[in-house]
Formats: C-alpha cells, structure tokens, sequence
C-alpha cells in the first residue's frame, strides 16, 4: 500500500494543537514537507522543530487567524502555495442553545469556516492540478450525521462546509484532486474540554459525571484521541485514497446512529 508522501508538501491548518497537530506529524512521518498553519508565532516555531526529518524534509508554517480573512490572505501570498495536501482545520464556536444565538454568529463561524476554506484551497488548487495530485481534507464533525445538541451554530455550518466539499469534489474529480471530509466524533482535545466546562456548568454537573455519560453514549466505550482522527487524515492524504472522494468519514467510536 503506497502510503509515501516524501517529496510532497502538506498544509496543516490549525496545525499546533489537538487533531491538527497530530495529522501533521502523522503526514511528517510518511515523508511530507509540512507546513503549519495558525495564529501564534512562537508556538508555531516550537512545533516545527519537532516534527519528523528523517527522510530529508524541510518544516515551516504560515501565520495567520482564521478569524481574520486579511490575516489569512496576506499569509497565502506570501508564498508559492504549492501544496499536494491540504488539512482545513479550524476550531469550533462555543456552545448554546440555538434560539438564544445571535445572527452575527451564525455569520461569524460562516467566515471562519466555509470562507476560509474557500480562500485557501483556492489558493492551492493550481498547482495540485499542475501536479495532477492534490488532496484536500476537511475537519469537520461527526454532526454531519448526527446534530449534536448545544452546538446549534456549529451543527448548521458544519453542513454548509459538507455540502461544500461535495461539490468540490465533484468538480475536482478528473484533475487528480480528491477532497474529503473526516468527521471526529467525541474526541480528547482543547475543544472538548472547553464545551464540557460549559455543558457541566449550565447542567449544574460535575465534568466527571458529564464525561461519563457520554462515554456511555459511545459504543467503544470511549472517547477517541487526536492520533486516531490523524490516521484517517493520513490515509486519505496518502496515493493509496486516489478512488476514496466526495465522502465523509466518520472517526467517532460508532457515536452516529446513522449510515
């Protein structure tokens, strides 16, 4: 199975921390020239120095904040954006109940996700068609199957960014370009422990008790790691996914009650 990626250059959004961080050492590992993708500087610096270099590769990262486009669009050019790969991968809005969310935030995670995505693998298309390989991975959430309650605006967008890839995918089939959702189900990261702080506060419960019932939801019986999610990141990322496109791929320890 050709799972080699040396002489190929991944972009890792969100690439410091949680399912972002391990997806760009897994890509790493397989021989990938990866590039970090976030806000904080120093932070930034500090992973690059840690990622694989045994087959020869060259890290580096881009800086920029996913909630600001400006950011964003002067981090693309200032270099050649010649990827093989890209990790879209942004966090997620804070929970609520969704009637009691205001309008703008609906139009902020809007921006910060589907805009976002659109900005860079915009960016980066041209010269995966010019390679005639190119695979675009989306981070989203298990929601896509299932809404999950309190995550009201984060379930709505989720869907756009699907629907999204869908199409992308379609258009982008002949070029050599595959694109690709992976859906992370409850998953041991700084996003998980950030909404059930809040769940266990509004539902007056201890964030032990809150855990263990959700874990009690999951039929492995637990949550999943960021390394897991990272391998299905990989894979996909790898020539052996080239007939794997347009799809969504649940990495959520059975969570979906659905097909």
């Amino acid at each position: 199975m050709n799972l080699n990626l040396k002489n190929k250059y991944a972009l890792v959004c969100g690439g410091t921390d949680g399912i972002g961080w391990a997806s760009a050492i897994e890509l790493a590992k397989m021989g990938a020239n990866v590039w970090l993708f976030a806000r904080n500087k120093e932070k930034l610096k500090q992973k690059v120095a840690l990622l694989d270099i045994s087959k020869g590769q060259k890290h580096r990262f881009l800086v920029a904040d996913f909630t600001d486009r400006a950011s964003v669009e002067a981090a693309l050019a200032s270099n050649k954006c010649q990827f093989h790969v890209l990790v879209n991968n942004t966090g997620g809005p804070a929970g609520g109940a969704i009637l009691e969310e205001a309008p703008e935030k609906f139009q902020e995670t809007f921006q910060q996700h589907l805009v976002m995505n659109q900005i860079i693998t915009q960016a980066v298309v041209p010269f995966m068609k010019a390679e005639k390989f190119g695979r675009i991975i989306n981070i989203i959430s298990i929601s896509v199957k299932q809404p999950i309650m309190g995550l009201g605006v984060s379930n709505t967008i989720r869907w756009a960014v699907a629907a999204w890839a869908k199409t992308l995918s379609k258009e982008l089939s002949h070029t050599g370009i595959t694109v690709n959702n992976v859906l992370p189900g409850y998953t041991k990261t700084g996003r998980l422990e950030q909404v059930n702080k809040m769940r266990a506060k509004n539902e007056s419960k201890s964030i032990e008790k809150l855990e263990e019932e959700m874990q009690a939801n999951v039929p492995s019986g637990r949550f999943a790691t960021p390394e897991e999610v990272a391998a299905a990141v990989a894979f996909l990322a790898s020539p052996a996914a080239f007939s794997i496109n347009g799809v969504n791929l649940p990495v959520d320890g059975g969570l979906a009650a659905t097909l």
